[in-house]
């Protein structure tokens, strides 16, 4: 192996063995040269412009990382926030990602995404980042991610979000006032309030 492909390697192993083409060049390798990885079987393509090592692919949640370098203003909602957090039973069969009502959705091969578009307020609200390896993710704080399912209710369950709710007060320490807030942003305060009294 040449110093420069491993000095590829390294580059790759920092960023947790997934890079998108535009880190690739910006890092000062050519389009040729990762042809070249590619060919020998050293990198995969995981979907349109991006990458991963084939061997010592080391990232914790690989799925949430492509669609955050893929989807530069998503957010990760629903479902996949319940299950960032270990709030819910349900595993989710795609990476569930907010993006602004109006906005364009990308369209991603892999991993599987379901885009929800959000009203600016309610994408605006709640917005946590995390750093995963070196990649910042983002994704909607526990006490929104709870009053986002009561929104989408129809779409994931009224039983996905009951149990979200209780998980979020009794194991995860969320105050029932700070999901109230969020709640009256998604404009389903009316739903959770009894539900919240009932359970308190």
């Amino acid at each position: 192996m040449s110093t420069k492909e491993k000095k590829f390697i390294e580059f790759l192993k920092k960023r947790g063995g997934m890079v998108s083409f535009k880190e690739i060049i910006k890092a000062g390798f050519n389009k040729a040269f990762l042809k070249d990885n590619l060919d020998s079987g050293r990198i995969q393509k995981v979907d349109r412009a991006l990458y991963r090592l084939s061997d010592g692919f080391t990232l914790s949640n690989p799925d949430l990382v492509a669609v955050s370098i893929k989807v530069s203003k998503g957010v990760v909602c629903l479902l996949s926030a319940l299950a960032f957090y270990e709030a819910t039973s349900e595993i989710p069969r795609y990476v569930n990602i907010a993006i602004p009502r109006g906005a364009w959705a990308n369209k991603i091969n892999y991993p599987p995404v379901k885009f929800y578009h959000f009203a600016s307020k309610a994408w605006e609200a709640g917005i946590e980042k995390f750093e995963i390896e070196g990649y910042q993710i983002k994704v909607y704080s526990l006490a929104k991610t709870v009053a986002d399912c009561f929104k989408f209710r129809n779409k994931i369950g009224m039983d996905v979000a009951r149990e979200a709710l209780k998980i979020a007060i009794t194991e995860k320490g969320v105050q029932p006032k700070e999901i109230m807030q969020y709640a009256e942003i998604c404009r389903v305060d009316n739903i959770i309030k009894p539900i919240l009294e009932a359970m308190l």
